[in-house]
C-alpha cells in the first residue's frame, strides 16, 4: 500500500480530504447565484405583475467580474449622475486602470472639461443652489451600496412616479418623500402608480397593485433595467474597488491555510505516535 493510501486508511483523514474538497468546491460555486439572479430578475418580476406589483422584490443582480457592464456603468453616471453626485474616493485615473477603459477614451469620454485623470471624481453643483432647490446637498455615493445595499439603490433609480403632490412632482416607492427628481424619466418614462388596499408589502409602505405608463421614455422596460443594473453595478464596484482582488486571492488564502493544516496534523502524528 502506498504512502497516499495509508494515509487515506488512517482514522478522520479521509473525513478532512472529503470535507476540504467540499469547501473548495463550494467557494467556486459562490460566483454562480449572483450570475442567476440578473437572469431570474425581470422573470420573477413579470410573475409578481400577476397579484400586484412586489416592487421590493426586484433584484439588482450584480457581476463586478464583468467589465463590460462597469464600463457601461461609468458611462452612465458621468452622463446623468455626475453632475449632482460625487464619488470622492474614486480617482478618474484608477477607475481607467480598474475598467480597462484606455487613455484616450478616458480623456474624450470621460473626464470633465479642465479635469486631469488624477482629479477625484467629484461634482461641481454649488452647494449653495442644492440647498435652494433640493433643500439639501447630494448625497455622495462613494458608499451607498455598502450603505443602503445594491438592491436598494436598483429600487430607487426603477421606482419613481408622478405624485402632484410633491414640489418635484414625482415621489419614489423606495425613499418617499425623495428630494431627488425623477432625473432618468427621459429613459424610462413616466408612470403614475396605483396603490392596493391590502396590507403593506414586507419591506413596508403601501401595497402596489399597478404601474400606469403615463409617457414612454426612450428605452423599452427590459433596456432601461439594463441600465440601471450596469449603473449599480459600477456603484458596487466604486465601494470597494478591491473586492474581485479580495474574493479571488482569499480562495488561495482559504486552500493554503487547509493543506498547511493537513500536514500540521499529519506532523503531529508522526511525533506523537510512539507516545500512544
Amino acid at each position: 500500500m502506498s504512502s497516499i493510501d495509508s494515509l487515506m486508511h488512517r482514522p478522520g483523514v479521509g473525513r478532512f480530504l472529503v470535507a476540504t474538497a467540499s469547501l473548495v468546491l463550494g467557494a467556486g460555486l459562490l460566483v454562480v447565484p449572483a450570475a442567476r439572479a440578473a437572469e431570474a430578475a425581470p422573470a420573477a418580476e413579470a410573475a409578481g405583475e400577476e397579484h400586484g406589483v412586489d416592487w421590493q422584490a426586484w433584484k439588482a443582480g450584480n457581476q463586478v467580474t464583468d467589465v463590460s457592464s462597469l464600463q457601461r456603468g461609468a458611462t452612465n453616471f458621468v452622463n446623468y449622475c455626475v453632475g449632482c453626485h460625487s464619488l470622492k474616493y474614486m480617482r478618474f485615473e484608477r477607475m481607467a486602470k480598474d475598467l480597462k477603459i484606455s487613455d484616450e477614451q478616458l480623456r474624450k469620454s470621460l473626464i470633465p472639461t479642465g479635469a486631469k485623470p488624477t482629479d477625484y471624481i467629484l461634482s461641481t453643483f454649488p452647494k449653495a443652489d442644492a440647498e435652494t432647490w433640493f433643500g439639501r446637498q447630494p448625497p455622495d455615493l462613494s458608499l451607498i451600496t455598502r450603505s443602503k445595499g445594491s438592491d436598494y439603490v436598483f429600487q430607487f433609480l426603477k421606482g419613481f412616479y408622478v405624485d402632484e403632490t410633491k414640489p418635484t412632482k414625482t415621489d419614489n416607492l423606495a425613499l418617499p418623500g425623495a428630494a431627488m427628481p425623477a432625473v432618468l424619466s427621459d429613459l424610462e418614462g413616466v408612470k403614475r402608480v396605483v396603490f392596493g388596499t391590502g396590507e403593506a408589502g414586507h419591506g413596508g409602505g403601501k401595497p402596489v397593485e399597478r404601474f400606469e405608463q403615463v409617457s414612454a421614455g426612450a428605452l423599452t422596460p427590459a433596456q432601461y433595467d439594463a441600465f440601471v443594473r450596469d449603473t449599480v453595478n459600477f456603484l458596487q464596484y466604486v465601494g470597494e474597488p478591491s473586492q474581485v482582488d479580495r474574493e479571488s486571492i482569499g480562495i488561495w488564502v482559504v486552500l493554503f491555510l487547509m493543506i498547511f493544516t493537513l500536514f500540521a496534523w499529519m506532523l503531529k502524528r508522526e511525533y506523537w505516535k510512539d507516545v500512544h
